[in-house]
């Protein structure tokens, strides 16, 4: 787990990234669009990346504390190109599957990596370009078309480079598919490669990697997976009047799933300031009490409001 690499699907766990194989890439200065909200966070991902699913619980707290201040642009960072390297102990899709499984313990979150071994991915490429088509069609349901990805690869072992699986995530996303087609076909391959340019003008070097900007285009950048705190400590420093907003539950353990439909136990620790072991109890018992829906796999579990 902490071999000196540059296999991109060779996620480190202890750096927290996903790094890119090395390139030569200018780092030039970021010149963003005037945000209406007082911190624009530019955030490279990927929908393969695990390092970035292993940062949802505090991208979901981030969101949850400070979404009056802070607007996210999702940028999609093309994490596995095709299988045409071999470095890193990875050369082929089934050695991925054994480092998915130990990121997953790492992280706390659920993660299978025997899609690797059942239904592998050729690229990354097809999600990344399908989520710049559902960035054309609504913002926030791409975030949530993004976010049913995921669980369909991490969890139910989907290869979400296929299109039939790409479609089915659409539709539960409330998505127009047709559409969704079209702009994959088009429109959203244009505006991936334009990601992809800007990451390598700002080099980017791997996932997750946010640009944190404010009106006078200060930066200051978050580079990995890291502790909540280190993501808060830069809204505050770009913008110190941001103030926290606590999540209202009024002592209603189901609240949080009325603004996320699927959580893990992780996510919703972090949020709600438990720890995992207290967050996993309550959400048992909502279980057993027929209030919640729960998918579980061998590395962990998906809490589903009814």
């Amino acid at each position: 787990m902490t071999e000196n690499k540059t296999n991109p699907l060779m996620c480190d766990p202890q750096s927290g990234m996903c790094e890119m194989p090395e390139t030569a890439a200018a780092s030039s200065g970021l010149k963003t669009i005037p945000a209406v909200k007082p911190v624009r966070i530019i955030y490279y991902t990927d929908p393969i990346c695990s390092s970035c699913w292993g940062i949802e619980p505090q991208l979901r707290k981030l969101k949850s504390e400070y979404g009056d201040y802070i607007e996210i642009d999702y940028r999609m960072g093309g994490l596995l190109p095709d299988w045409s390297y071999n470095s890193g102990g990875i050369s082929k899709p089934s050695d991925v599957a054994h480092h998915w499984d130990e990121a997953s313990l790492y992280y706390e979150m659920p993660i299978d990596g025997d899609v690797w071994l059942e239904d592998p991915l050729d690229s990354s490429y097809p999600s990344c370009i399908a989520m710049k088509a559902a960035q054309l069609q609504d913002k926030d349901k791409a975030v949530t078309f993004m976010r049913i990805m995921r669980e369909k690869l991490y969890l139910d072992k989907k290869n979400i480079a296929k299109w039939e699986n790409i479609s089915e995530a659409a539709a539960l996303a409330n998505l127009d598919v047709a559409l969704l087609k079209q702009d994959y076909m088009g429109q959203g391959k244009i505006y991936f490669e334009q990601d992809l340019a800007l990451a390598r003008q700002l080099g980017v070097r791997g996932f997750p990697t946010m640009f944190f900007t404010d009106a006078s285009d200060n930066r200051l950048m978050v580079y990995g997976a890291k502790p909540y705190q280190a993501y808060e400590n830069a809204i505050l420093e770009l913008y110190p009047d941001a103030k926290k907003k606590q999540p209202v539950t009024t002592g209603n353990p189901l609240a949080l799933f009325e603004r996320y439909p699927t959580l893990t136990a992780k996510e919703y620790a972090v949020i709600l300031n438990h720890t995992t072991e207290v967050a996993t109890s309550i959400l048992e018992q909502l279980v057993q009490s027929g209030s919640l829906d729960v998918k579980t796999i061998k590395t962990g579990k998906l809490y589903k409001r009814k």
